[in-house]
């Protein structure tokens, strides 16, 4: 099961989302060469997962699970 995906984080610009390993922007494992993968919000704005059709979770409205 992948870890619920937060929609609104409150520093996104310290955490790499390419992965379900959400590493450290200074720490990545991934290894893919590239850098930080960005947070949607970083892009697309403060509403980008209604566009993206994403529902948050109704228990916790603040996340949401990724589809794999």
């Amino acid at each position: 099961m992948a870890k619920p995906f937060p929609l609104k984080p409150r520093h996104p610009e310290r955490i790499c989302w390419g992965c379900d390993r959400y590493c450290a922007s200074d720490a990545l494992a991934c290894g893919n060469g590239s850098g930080r993968t960005l947070h949607p919000i970083e892009t697309q704005g403060e509403d980008w997962y209604v566009a993206w059709g994403i529902e948050p979770e109704p228990d916790r409205p603040n996340l949401a699970r990724r589809v794999p």
